[in-house]
């Protein structure tokens, strides 16, 4: 997987379900394993940019909440809230392994603009060239559905291509794609997809969550966008974030989605 070896600028992508535990609180052992590799990857000379999910799901946990909010304006509230939370963490987590982050929110409409585009590119690039972690959500509080991505993996993979990143590295809470339901005791792993088809998006389900608004077809559509952009794409199991040491070593790691060359 030469795509991901070389890979010099990276996209990782983290979902809500690998942030938080099945409680909706902060899965903070979890956060705290992620922000470490992706520190150590950064002293090693990669540049990494961070899209993260989580802002409404930490906002429901942080306001006492029983369930997300299912009306706009509560997901809106709980966004405001969560956004505040999360990005203290990632400050604070970061910084003690001597990380400088900067927050950047993004609708649809700013990379769908030339002029905001340019302005996002700029930026991106400057905090890349001062050292800094950029960190990426959807802008949740402000987001109506004409401005929206919807999910966080289609962002990813836009941000991806925005950047002219090398590779994108999307966290889930399974192993990759598998060839029937994972739950099933004789599902197997598919380990490489050299093109996504209409049979492999056939294999993807809904969302195995309710902390999150992704499944497993946000993410094929995800990797077909980033993968047509040549960007090497891999779908994998948030678990044990560490694994992405493997992954960039060239093993096998999740489901490994091969850029289209042109």
């Amino acid at each position: 997987m030469p795509g991901i070896k070389n890979a010099k600028r990276i996209v990782v992508k983290v979902g809500t379900s690998t942030l938080t535990h099945a409680t909706g609180k902060t899965n903070i052992k979890r956060m705290q394993q992620l922000v470490c590799t992706l520190s150590d990857l950064a002293n090693a000379g990669l540049e990494i940019a961070l899209v993260t999910s989580g802002a409404i799901g930490v906002g429901v946990g942080k306001l006492g909440l029983k369930a997300r909010p299912k009306d706009t304006p509560g997901r809106q509230a709980a966004a405001c809230v969560g956004q505040c939370e999360l990005m203290f963490m990632y400050d604070k987590l970061f910084g003690e392994y001597g990380h400088t982050v900067g927050q950047l929110l993004i609708t649809k409409s700013d990379i769908d603009n030339a002029d905001r585009r340019e302005n996002l590119i700029n930026a991106f690039d400057r905090l890349f060239s001062y050292g800094a972690i950029p960190i990426i959500n959807e802008n949740d509080s402000v987001a109506v559905e004409e401005i929206v991505y919807g999910d966080n993996d289609n962002l990813s993979a836009h941000v991806a291509k925005l950047i002219g990143a090398d590779a994108l590295i999307i966290l889930t809470d399974t192993d990759g794609l598998f060839d029937k339901d994972p739950s099933l005791e004789d599902a197997r792993l598919i380990p490489v997809v050299d093109e996504i088809t209409d049979d492999i998006l056939a294999l993807a389900g809904g969302s195995s969550t309710s902390r999150g608004t992704g499944g497993m077809v946000t993410k094929l559509l995800a990797a077909q966008y980033a993968t047509a952009a040549g960007i090497s794409t891999v779908v994998m199991n948030g678990e044990a974030p560490d694994e992405i040491y493997r992954l960039l070593d060239g093993r096998q790691v999740g489901t490994f989605f091969a850029a289209k060359k042109d």
